[in-house]
């Protein structure tokens, strides 16, 4: 089926939704080829399953606390990612963690899977990352198109593609 960026998180929690805000931000500008797959996985956990199901790989982003300085990036490989989200701050990860759990006993796990990972500063009531996140955002975008471009995915910021070549949703 392809690749799936998974970005999870609760956007009500300030920087525990930045998962979900490098989705959004990564759909507003970047163009990418039709076998990759944006989910927005918000808190979703389990039931994300038949989503993610059949994708060959699957690239997470999330934040992870991992003792790190607020909005240090990390990345993930296979098995380092159940220990980078065994830091829990929210219910949600306890739902990521079962769902990759799930795949692995279900034999129906990516055959690779990435975290990319970021130190929040704030998880409290609000809408927005803090100023720290909301600084590291280009670099968190970057980390993600930089491992899609690993995986030999063409990546383009969409003021790079031809007018012509964006359908008109009008």
């Amino acid at each position: 089926m392809g690749i799936t960026v998974l970005g999870i998180g609760n956007v009500l929690m300030g920087d525990e939704g930045v998962g979900v805000h490098a989705i959004r931000a990564l759909e507003e500008n970047y163009s990418f080829p039709g076998h990759v797959r944006l989910l927005d996985g918000g808190t979703m956990g389990l039931d994300l399953l038949p989503f993610i199901e059949g994708s060959e790989r699957l690239l997470i982003v999330d934040a992870v606390n991992s003792g790190s300085a607020p909005a240090s990036l990390r990345i993930f490989e296979g098995a380092e990612i159940p220990s980078a989200l065994s830091q829990k701050f929210s219910v949600h990860q306890i739902g990521v963690q079962d769902m990759l759990f799930a795949m692995d006993i279900t034999d129906t796990a990516p055959e690779e899977i990435c975290l990319v990972g970021i130190e929040p500063k704030a998880v409290e009531l609000g809408l927005e990352l803090s100023p720290e996140l909301g600084g590291a955002m280009p670099g968190l975008l970057e980390a993600v198109v930089g491992r899609l471009k690993k995986w030999d995915v063409e990546v383009r910021r969409k003021e790079d593609v031809p007018r012509n070549s964006i359908q008109d949703s009008r």
